[in-house]
């Protein structure tokens, strides 16, 4: 990976110190939810004991801005079990909980003696690869950002610029915490979080779409560094609005992500 020893985060103290390259669009200030998706999803892969089930969806509630000072982390099983169970992961600054995330764990191998029922076929089309794609310049350059500095995004369908539904690969160029490689989950959370910036349906600039939670599902973890997004941005009530992206690495469909949006 790229920029030798830079991280999203740094290990400080018991807890985590955020830089620069885990800043988010709508201030310096404040964390990209990519990085902090990313963030929960270590805390909830490292939180034992698995029984060697694996992490199929992530529920992130981001109480409040996630500020660029010390962050702790801690997760509990809630839901122990052999085939299901459910971690809470909380991050928290200054004693504050600034986000919330729950994580399901599925057993993947059926048990002795019975048989795995065969997924059915898909026709689903896919998008271009990541190859194909083309590189723009990021929104918000005035400032080095998670946007802007850590994440390579090709755009196949639709650009930044211009409203509308959009199709774009993700490869995150730096680590997590440095010397860890980052997990096919990891990489997943922090990409799936772009949706809303993808397929924005306003103008950056002339009005916000920030988004208070995120949702990941995968049915599988994805294979290479590339994530794909096929995003789609839609309204309800006044000010309400909706994102949903699917999600997928270069040999199918792996899963989905969803985000509600505050729209002002």
């Amino acid at each position: 990976m790229e920029g030798e020893g830079e991280a999203l985060f740094t290990p400080d103290g018991g807890g985590f110190l955020p830089g620069e390259l885990a800043r988010g669009p709508w201030s310096p200030e404040a964390l990209h939810g990519g990085p902090v998706a990313a963030l929960a999803v270590r805390a909830a892969e490292c939180c034992e004991p698995d029984g060697g089930l694996q992490l199929v969806r992530l529920t992130l509630e981001l109480l409040r801005p996630v500020p660029l000072s010390h962050l702790s982390v801690g997760a509990r099983l809630v839901r122990p079990g052999r085939r299901v169970q459910l971690v809470d992961v909380t991050i928290e600054a200054g004693g504050v909980a600034v986000a919330l995330a729950r994580g399901l764990r599925m057993r993947v191998a059926p048990p002795p003696g019975a048989q795995a029922a065969a997924a059915p076929p898909t026709d689903e089309p896919r998008p271009l690869p990541p190859e194909r794609g083309v590189v723009v310049d990021p929104l918000r350059a005035d400032y080095r950002a998670f946007h802007n500095g850590a994440v390579e995004i090709r755009f196949v369908d639709g650009q930044f610029d211009v409203p509308g539904p959009a199709t774009a690969w993700f490869r995150l160029r730096y680590p997590v915490v440095p010397g860890e490689e980052p997990s096919p989950w990891q990489r997943a959370a922090a990409a799936a979080d772009f949706g809303n910036g993808i397929s924005a349906q306003f103008p950056f600039g002339s009005a916000m779409f920030i988004n208070p939670d995120l949702t990941v599902e995968l049915a599988r973890p994805p294979e290479g560094p590339w994530v794909g997004l096929e995003a789609r941005t839609r309204f309800g009530s006044p000010g309400i609005g909706w994102a949903e992206s699917a999600l997928w690495d270069a040999t199918g469909r792996i899963g989905r992500s969803t985000q509600t949006l505050l729209v002002e």
